[in-house]
């Protein structure tokens, strides 16, 4: 089995976030309501249940839903009126793989919409048992892909609990495929992810007590549904123990009364030992999806504003930044010719080759023109291209 070590506090970029008086009021009545059915909510049964929590979280003011299906993936949008039109958000939603549903989580991620002034779509990604890992994580790439082709300029992910698990692993796969470098992510944010399978982080004993909705021995039964038979040591089912170099900035948010509250210290000290820019931020006093509380608790107000303002930000600055993207083709002379396809639209060839080789079959796949051997880009010397690919 894996481990990774409880970091130090000084070992990576944290901070920590005090309960006000009326929050601690607040979580002693709910803690009081709650605790009665601690570790009781199971498998397929619990899904209609779930479902009921996620659909009293406040709705969002200024947000429509609409429906509709992206990447082949069915889910919902949450769209502010005043949207970036070039940029959007995937949400993945929580529900420890097995539960939860994108018209269920419409009023959460109305919030993070309207605070990022983005369009935010939610996939119903295949749960388990029926469909186990990775079928997850399949879904999720696919729809990520399908918002990319339907022309997005800039993408953000976020997801909560198991959501978060996905925006993870699908931040190191994109990162791992060097097919995929143009596709990678503007920013991610998780919500107390769930990032090690195979629980060995401390907190699944120490916030044992603290944690007032789940037990190890719940979460235990409901990933072992998820895997169903695979390794909880894959990176891909647990993103702490993937490669989690080149990845773009990560904002991680967790309570500190849950037991998964290593995972997510964990994680962000692997990323930033990676050179990643990530940053975590613990709320004294909160449990588990503490962010459902908006327009009750003041630290889901403060975190969804932080994971509003900071998904804004990244996405306005990914969405001005020109973002060439790599076209590979192979014509018929048998040599591999690389293209640069600019935002213009326009296709150049890319490096200098031994062979002449025609850039007409690659450009063909692009929709778009090239000219026999071409070697240097055709547009002005303003041409917002990096330097090397001209």
């Amino acid at each position: 089995m894996q481990t990774a070590t409880r970091p130090n506090d000084e070992a990576f970029r944290s901070s920590v976030h005090s309960a006000t008086a009326a929050d601690a009021a607040f979580m002693a009545g709910l803690r009081r309501m709650v605790e009665p059915g601690k570790g009781r909510l199971q498998g397929v049964a619990a899904r209609a249940p779930f479902d009921a929590i996620m659909g009293r979280v406040a709705a969002a003011q200024g947000i429509t839903h609409r429906a509709d299906t992206v990447g082949g993936i069915p889910g919902w949008w949450c769209l502010p009126a005043d949207a970036e039109p070039a940029a959007a958000i995937l949400h993945l939603h929580g529900g420890w793989f097995n539960w939860g549903t994108a018209v269920a989580y419409r009023n959460l991620v109305g919030h993070i919409a309207a605070r990022a002034q983005t369009a935010a779509f939610v996939p119903d990604y295949r749960l388990a048992p029926e469909d186990p890992f990775p079928a997850g994580v399949q879904d999720v790439e696919a729809c990520y892909r399908g918002l990319f082709a339907r022309g997005f300029r800039a993408i953000a992910l976020c997801g909560d609990s198991a959501g978060g698990n996905l925006v993870l692993a699908l931040l190191s796969l994109l990162a791992s495929r060097s097919s995929s470098s143009n596709m990678l992510s503007a920013a991610a944010v998780a919500l107390s992810p769930v990032t090690d399978l195979t629980f060995s982080g401390s907190s699944i004993e120490t916030r044992a007590a603290a944690d007032p909705y789940f037990t190890r021995l719940q979460v235990e039964g409901l990933a072992q549904a998820y895997l169903g038979g695979a390794d909880p040591n894959d990176p891909m089912a647990s993103p702490l123990f993937g490669n989690l170099r080149g990845l773009p900035p990560v904002r991680v948010h967790v309570g500190d009364e849950e037991i998964l509250l290593e995972d997510s210290r964990r994680y962000v000290a692997r990323a930033v030992e990676a050179g990643v820019d990530a940053e975590l931020d613990v709320w004294l006093g909160m449990p588990h999806g503490f962010a459902g509380f908006v327009g009750s608790l003041s630290a889901a107000d403060r975190a969804l504003n932080a994971v509003g303002a900071f998904l804004r930000e990244q996405l306005e600055r990914a969405a001005r930044t020109p973002r060439p993207r790599l076209l590979h083709g192979r014509p018929r002379t048998g040599c591999f010719a690389r293209f640069v396809v600019l935002d213009c639209g326009r296709a150049i060839r890319a490096g200098r080759w031994k062979k002449p080789v025609s850039g007409r079959r690659a450009a063909v796949n692009a929709g778009v023109p090239a000219t026999r051997n071409e070697r240097r880009c055709p547009l002005p010397k303003a041409c917002p291209a990096p330097a090397g690919t001209r």
